[in-house]
């Protein structure tokens, strides 16, 4: 392999690291596997040694090499776990289209034979600008915030923060501090407060320097943020914003009726 640079075109290392990308793609490497040493990759694309070295940091700073120190550079091990963000009504278990994220979150990583576990707190914060104007509250009220932290197999997983106008939490279960059997969709239900419909907005944007060390990514990895504003037939219930780090988490809407995706499509010659 050679990648010489020609005019016009993006730096050596820049280019290696795309390559290499390509093969970590494609599956040269397996998950934890060792990545040739800097001696070899020097002859296969025959280029300098610090070519191979800033090619490789890009690829650490994204969160898909690891380097141990006297051992060498690594795959990093850590599997994509998709996440039911919404699910169609003629999914299984449509009764799930708005069910508790807990609930959904303890069915995936049973059906992905991971290990499911959490911290939670309660917090009376002042509601942010963006949380504010989706509750229809003013800017600085305060709201309750409970928040969960969730680990697969013990890696850092996601950031949730359910916020709720402090007039409907207070004298409720959603102001204990620790979790509520059945999940909060259940405090709601009981004070006639029951969600019947959401709006979701998808972002991206790298981690602050306190999400960059609870996700431990790497430090070009950014976050999809997902905030979920929630609504009954009297308006606004609560905003939901959740954090996960990109290098290993998907989100999944299923959209429309999917009751024929599994189907395998039919050849042409067996339709005449």
């Amino acid at each position: 392999m050679n990648i010489s640079r020609g005019p016009g075109q993006a730096p050596k290392y820049q280019r290696l690291a795309a390559d290499l990308r390509r093969r970590i793609a494609a599956g040269e490497w397996q998950g934890g596997a060792a990545l040739p040493v800097e001696a070899e990759l020097e002859t296969q694309y025959g280029v300098a040694r610090n070519t191979v070295r800033l090619a490789v940091d890009v690829l650490v700073n994204e969160g898909l090499l690891i380097r141990v120190q006297g051992k060498g550079t690594f795959l990093k091990d850590h599997s994509v776990l998709d996440h039911h963000a919404y699910r169609s009504p003629s999914e299984p278990q449509p009764r799930d289209i708005l069910a508790a994220p807990s609930e959904v979150y303890t069915e995936e990583a049973q059906a992905a034979g991971r290990m499911l576990t959490a911290d939670f707190e309660m917090l009376i914060v002042r509601a942010r600008t963006d949380i504010a104007d989706r509750l229809g509250l003013r800017p600085g009220e305060a709201v309750v915030l409970r928040r969960v932290l969730r680990f697969m197999d013990s890696e850092p997983w996601s950031i949730e923060e359910s916020h709720f106008p402090a007039g409907l939490a207070a004298g409720t279960p959603l102001m204990d501090p620790d979790p509520v059997d059945g999940g909060d969709e259940k405090v709601l239900a009981g004070i006639g407060r029951t969600e019947i419909g959401a709006v979701d907005h998808v972002t991206a944007r790298m981690p602050g320097p306190e999400e960059s060390q609870w996700f431990q990514a790497g430090p070009g990895v950014p976050l999809m943020v997902q905030t979920r504003a929630t609504y009954d037939v009297r308006g606004p219930v609560r905003v939901i914003e959740t954090r996960y780090s990109a290098d290993r988490s998907r989100l999944r809407y299923g959209l429309g009726d999917l009751a024929a995706r599994d189907a395998r499509p039919v050849r042409a010659s067996a339709q005449r």
